[in-house]
């Protein structure tokens, strides 16, 4: 699980499409979005059957569970340049961050982590390390490629200040769900009422700064791109139909 390992297990990397630049690596001016990034292109219809929000007690009854697949973790440029070469071919990607808790009023830190959860694999960007800049503000800037989370709006904003750029392709479960007749809101909560497992929230206020993250911290972030990407899939499918059984949704995810 580690990035070093990880990372290099990948093959020969592939190009971006040409579609989306300039020979000069610039985006074109037709394909700039606007706005906060909200894409306004997924319209769903309310779901006569939608699943109705879990209380509390209903939530600590289902079954935990964390994502399975590979985790990259990005702490150089080599790997920063292999994980975009590979990103830039999804569709789709689970999107969050991390931050280190500041309990000062009124204040708030800096994203320390930034995950982005593809098809085959969950890349977390150690922004202490790799500093958020140009190649990864092109990604979220892209309108043609999906980037799904809760309050998605807020984590781009934050990461705007780190480096400026205007995000594209944005769409934010919690309005998704809502579209669909869904009253859970938050990860936790839609993961429990849509897929019908919950997530362990433990490590979310831990020490994202720290030097070397945790085996606990790296699955933690992982699961909740993971989750994200997963509730995308399942709240633009056309009828609710009931749970995630074993399997259903990306690989077999492991038990925490």
């Amino acid at each position: 699980m580690s990035g070093d390992d990880s990372s290099r297990r990948h093959s020969s990397p592939v190009r971006r499409p040409s579609r989306r630049r300039t020979r000069h690596g610039k985006r074109r001016s037709a394909d700039k979005p606007k706005g906060d990034g909200l894409s306004d292109e997924i319209q769903v219809e309310a779901w006569a059957d939608a699943p109705r929000a879990l209380n509390k007690e209903e939530i600590n009854l289902l079954p935990i569970r964390a994502y399975g697949g590979e985790i990259c973790l990005i702490r150089t440029e080599e790997e920063l340049d292999r994980a975009l070469n590979l990103l830039w071919k999804e569709k789709v990607l689970g999107f969050d961050t991390e931050t280190r808790p500041v309990f000062t009023r009124g204040k708030s830190g800096n994203p320390a982590l930034l995950q982005l959860g593809g098809e085959n694999c969950v890349f977390l960007f150690q922004l202490t390390h790799v500093p958020f800049g140009e190649a990864l503000a092109d990604l979220l800037a892209d309108p043609h490629i999906i980037k799904t989370g809760v309050a998605v709006r807020d984590d781009l904003r934050a990461l705007a200040r780190l480096h400026e750029f205007t995000p594209g392709g944005a769409v934010d479960l919690a309005h998704l769900a809502r579209a669909r007749g869904v009253q859970a809101q938050g990860l936790r909560s839609l993961a429990a009422a849509l897929l019908g497992f919950r997530i362990s929230k433990s490590a979310q206020c831990s020490n994202w700064e720290k030097e070397e993250l945790s085996p606990r911290q790296l699955l933690y972030a992982a699961t909740d791109a993971w989750v994200g990407r997963e509730l995308y899939f399942r709240l633009t499918r056309s009828h609710a139909g009931c749970g995630a059984a074993d399997g259903e949704y990306g690989r077999p995810p492991a038990a925490q």
